[in-house]
């Protein structure tokens, strides 16, 4: 076991995938020559070589279109979208290419492919460059969506997304990539669509991802402990599919669920799990579901309004409170 940096637990995930298989191969913008825009890519090229470790031309559509290609003839590309904000140019080739080829083929094509970057707010970037977009990716049948917030789960969760014979849309919060935590040496794989309860709890159940996990709900749990709440946070870690049993588990367990999430609350990951609750689990429910969002504006760029957008530890409590009628 080591502390390490997230985008070192990616790199370590990239390598040792990179070794085990050759036809992996990593493409984007910069991620050869200069080592990638976060430095997630830092010395593949060099191990790997130029065939293996690809600068691609600002064109999103265009080498995205080439992963899903190569995937569809033997290979196991890793396609690094510098912000899964330009992403969006690469839409269809992600939700109309890669995940329907195989049910368009009638299971003659398979399409293992890796699409990652970074996604969420990355610090005073605008309202073009700050969006959390996983409910984008998790609204299509046929794509895997994962959005891991520690160092562990990202390499773990990396390692396993790039063996599944499916496409996997990777998403890593963009201010998480210097964020350090404990990375288990040598093979080390997490299965895509476990939850994993980051802190046990008996009064209710906060239900998050990606970088709301240490960012704010697991710094909320510990004010709430200091009022006498006893908070349980279960980080989803795989958004599509979420895992049902873990978290219908936690709710016959606290019968009160916070759901935390940096995107918008209109047709969310959240709307999803809310939905999920009060079908499946309604009877174990002593209040209804809250969800804390990020506010239903465009980003700003102001560093004061950009926090006050984002879900806070303050607003997390308030909606924790509500849910004990405290």
């Amino acid at each position: 076991m080591a502390e390490i940096a997230y985008r070192d637990a990616l790199n370590q995930a990239l390598s040792e995938e990179m070794a085990r298989d050759p036809r992996v191969f990593l493409m984007g913008e910069e991620v050869a020559r200069y080592n990638g825009a976060y430095k997630v890519s830092q010395g593949l090229l060099d191990k790997y070589g130029s065939a293996r470790v690809v600068d691609a031309p600002i064109s999103e559509l265009g080498f995205a279109g080439l992963g899903v290609g190569a995937a569809m003839v033997g290979l196991r590309p890793v396609i690094e979208m510098m912000t899964w904000n330009f992403a969006i140019l690469a839409m269809d080739q992600i939700v109309n290419n890669a995940a329907k080829v195989r049910h368009m083929s009638g299971g003659q094509l398979r399409c293992p492919i890796v699409f990652r970057g970074p996604g969420g707010a990355g610090g005073r970037l605008s309202s073009q460059h700050s969006q959390a977009l996983e409910a984008n990716y998790a609204h299509f049948p046929g794509l895997k969506v994962i959005a891991p917030g520690t160092p562990a789960d990202a390499k773990g969760l990396l390692k396993s997304a790039i063996r599944d014979e499916n496409p996997v849309v990777f998403i890593e919060g963009e201010l998480l990539y210097g964020a350090r935590g404990e990375v288990p040496d040598g093979e080390y794989t997490i299965p895509i669509g476990k939850a994993d309860l980051k802190r046990l709890g008996s009064d209710v159940t906060l239900i998050t991802w990606s970088r709301m996990l240490t960012a704010q709900v697991l710094p909320a749990a510990e004010l709430l402990a200091q009022q006498g709440i006893n908070a349980e946070v279960l980080d989803l870690r795989t958004l599509k599919p979420f895992d049902t049993e873990a978290v219908a588990a936690s709710v016959r367990k606290t019968n009160r669920v916070v759901i935390v999430e940096e995107g918008w609350p209109f047709a969310s990951i959240g709307s999803e799990l809310a939905d999920f609750i009060q079908r499946e689990c309604f009877d174990d429910l002593d209040a209804p579901v809250r969800r804390v969002t990020g506010l239903e504006v465009n980003m700003a760029y102001a560093a004061n309004l950009e926090r006050a957008i984002q879900p806070s530890t303050e607003r997390i409590i308030e909606a924790v409170n509500a849910v004990l009628y405290r």
